[in-house]
C-alpha cells in the first residue's frame, strides 16, 4: 500500500508560491488516515517549513522516498521512476511546449494524474484555481488601465489600485476598491469616453472570480442585446456583460438555431459573431477556453480594419493561450510588467502599457498573485481524494484499479502508459 505522500517545491518560475495542501489539512491527513507526508523545504512557499513542521510533516531536502509526489506546475526536471505525480502538466491539448515532459513521465515509468481532469458527472472541474486566475487578473486589469489612462493625461483613481501580488490576500485588494468607490463615481460623471463597457468571455469559475471584483465597482449588469442601446443614449456609467457561447457564434445556416453541444461538436458549422459587441467595449476579459478548432474572439484584421473607429481600450487575456482566442497574444508576461501594446496598423508590440494600440494583459500564472487564497481554496477540494490516492493500487491494469471515477479519469499516464482515453496524445509525442 502507498502511504507515504510527497509536496514537491516549486521551481518553474520564480513566481510560484502556492502549495498543493496547506498545514492545517496536513494535520488532518495525518492523524486520521495514518499518512506519512513530507514537504521539501522551499523559503518562497506562502506557508513556512515551521507551519508545516507543526502540521505533523517532515521536511526535507528532497522527496525520492515518498510514494505519491504533489505539485502545483508541471515538474520542469528531476523527475523520479516509478512515482505517482499529481500536477497541471498542461498536456492534454498536446501542448507542443510540454510533450518532452509527458515522454519523460512515460520513460520514467511514472504515472500522472491532472488536476485539471478532475471533474463530476456532469464535467464540472473539481479541483481548480480559476476563481483566482479571475480575481488576480481583475485586479490587474483595473489596475494597468489606471496607469494607461495617466500615461494619457487622464487623472483617475484606478491608479490606486496596485497589483494582485503586491496585496497580503484578495480581502485587502477587495477594501481599496471599496474605499474608492466614491472617487470611482465622480470620476465616471467627468469621463470623456462614457459609457465604459466591460465585457466578460466565458461565465465559469475564472469568470466568477471576474465578476467578484467587478460587483466591487459602481457597476450596472446587462446582457448583449442591450449593450447597443446603452450605446446609442451614451449613457454615463461602467457596464458589465457576460458573454457566452450563443454571443460568440451562430449557424452558417440561418435557419438553425445555436445549440451548445453541437457547437462543441462541430463548430465548423457556426461562424463568428462576436465583433458586433467587440466594437463597443471598452474592456475584454477573456476567460473562455478555446481550442483551435474554434472561432478567434479577437482577430488582428477586425483590430487593424476597425483601429480608430472602435471603444476597445485593452485586453485582459487570463486564458492566455498563445496567438489562440485573443490572436494578438504572442507571448506570455511577468506578474510585474504584464502587458503590453499593440499597434494594428503595423502589427508592432510594445512592453508597458504605453503607446499608440490596444492594450493586452497576458499572464499564465495569475493565480500565484494571490497565493495564499488560492493555495486554501485548492487544498480544500483537493484533500478528500488524498487518502483513495494514496491507498490505492497502482500496479493493477488500469480497469481494476479501485479508485472513484473522479480520479481514474484524470490519469493520463499509468506506470509508463497512456490510458485509453488519452492515447491520441501519441501522435503529439510523433510529431514533437
Amino acid at each position: 500500500m502507498r502511504k507515504k505522500i510527497g509536496i514537491r517545491r516549486e521551481d518553474k518560475n520564480i513566481w510560484e508560491r502556492r502549495v498543493p495542501l496547506i498545514p492545517i489539512h496536513i494535520k488532518d491527513l495525518i492523524s486520521h488516515h495514518q499518512l506519512e507526508i513530507e514537504v521539501q523545504s522551499f523559503e518562497k512557499r506562502v506557508f513556512t517549513d515551521a507551519e508545516f513542521l507543526e502540521s505533523g510533516a517532515k521536511i526535507t531536502d528532497e522527496i525520492p522516498n515518498t510514494d505519491v509526489i504533489l505539485a502545483v506546475k508541471e515538474v520542469p526536471k528531476h523527475l523520479i521512476e516509478d512515482k505517482i505525480y499529481l500536477f497541471f502538466s498542461h498536456t492534454i491539448k498536446g501542448q507542443k511546449h510540454n510533450m518532452s515532459l509527458l515522454q519523460t513521465l512515460i520513460d520514467k515509468k511514472a504515472t500522472l494524474i491532472d488536476y485539471e481532469l478532475i471533474k463530476d458527472a456532469q464535467g464540472r472541474r473539481l479541483v481548480f484555481f480559476g476563481r483566482f486566475a479571475g480575481l488576480a487578473g481583475t485586479i490587474d486589469a483595473l489596475s494597468y488601465w489606471g496607469k494607461r489612462m495617466k500615461s494619457q493625461g487622464i487623472e483617475n483613481p484606478f491608479t490606486k489600485i496596485k497589483s494582485a501580488y503586491e496585496y497580503v490576500d484578495s480581502l485587502q485588494a477587495k477594501d481599496e476598491i471599496i474605499n474608492l468607490r466614491e472617487e470611482i463615481i465622480e470620476f465616471i460623471e467627468n469621463y470623456t469616453k462614457n459609457p465604459i463597457i466591460i465585457g466578460i468571455a466565458g461565465y465559469g469559475n475564472v469568470s466568477h472570480g471576474v465578476q467578484e471584483i467587478l460587483d466591487l465597482l459602481p457597476i450596472t449588469e446587462i446582457r448583449p442585446y442591450q449593450i447597443a442601446h446603452i450605446i446609442s443614449e451614451n449613457e454615463k456609467g461602467i457596464f458589465m456583460v457576460v458573454f457566452k457561447e450563443e454571443d460568440l457564434a451562430q449557424p452558417k445556416n440561418k435557419n438553425h438555431h445555436f445549440n451548445l453541444m453541437e457547437y462543441y461538436e462541430h463548430p465548423e458549422l457556426y461562424e463568428p459573431v462576436f465583433e458586433y459587441y467587440l466594437r463597443n467595449i471598452t474592456i475584454l476579459i477573456n476567460a473562455v477556453y478555446w481550442d483551435k478548432k474554434y472561432p478567434r474572439i479577437v482577430t488582428k484584421d477586425f483590430l487593424k480594419k476597425n483601429f480608430g473607429k472602435i471603444k476597445l481600450e485593452m485586453i485582459q487575456d487570463i486564458s492566455c493561450d498563445i496567438n489562440g482566442g485573443i490572436e494578438i497574444t504572442y507571448k506570455v508576461n511577468e506578474p510585474n510588467l504584464p502587458c503590453y501594446v499593440y499597434n494594428p496598423e503595423n502589427d508592432s508590440f510594445i512592453d508597458g502599457f504605453e503607446g499608440e494600440g490596444i492594450m493586452n494583459l497576458a499572464v499564465d500564472n495569475l493565480p500565484t498573485e494571490l497565493p495564499k487564497n488560492s493555495s486554501i481554496n485548492f487544498s480544500e477540494s483537493l484533500k478528500s481524494f488524498i487518502p483513495e490516492i494514496a491507498n490505492a493500487d497502482f500496479n493493477k491494469p488500469f480497469e481494476e484499479i479501485d479508485l472513484p471515477d473522479e480520479i481514474k479519469n484524470a490519469i493520463i499516464v499509468l506506470n509508463g502508459e497512456l490510458t485509453p482515453n488519452f492515447k491520441y496524445l501519441n501522435n503529439f509525442l510523433i510529431n514533437r
